[in-house]
């Protein structure tokens, strides 16, 4: 059974299970938050589909260095690992 992590924290599991792969307590709070809430993007099962320029604004949302040298099949690699 997860520990209580307090109200802020919507799923405990998911939560220590991100926290244990090594996801920063904020990162991990946001994801768990979201997918306990209903709105977590699924979007990492079409990025074939999307643009490069599409992936490079997402990469960049999210903080991947070295982005502006990566090919489109490197962006969706560096965004899934994120």
């Amino acid at each position: 059974m997860a520990k209580n992590h307090g109200s802020q924290i919507k799923d405990d599991k998911l939560y220590e299970d991100l926290r244990r792969d090594g996801a920063s307590k904020e990162k991990a709070a946001r994801i768990a938050n979201a997918r306990a809430n209903g709105s977590l993007d699924h979007r990492s099962t079409r990025l074939e589909d999307r643009s490069k320029a599409s992936l490079y604004d997402e990469a960049k949302s999210i903080g991947i260095d070295g982005r502006s040298k990566m090919s489109k099949a490197q962006l969706i690699e560096a965004i899934r690992k994120n």
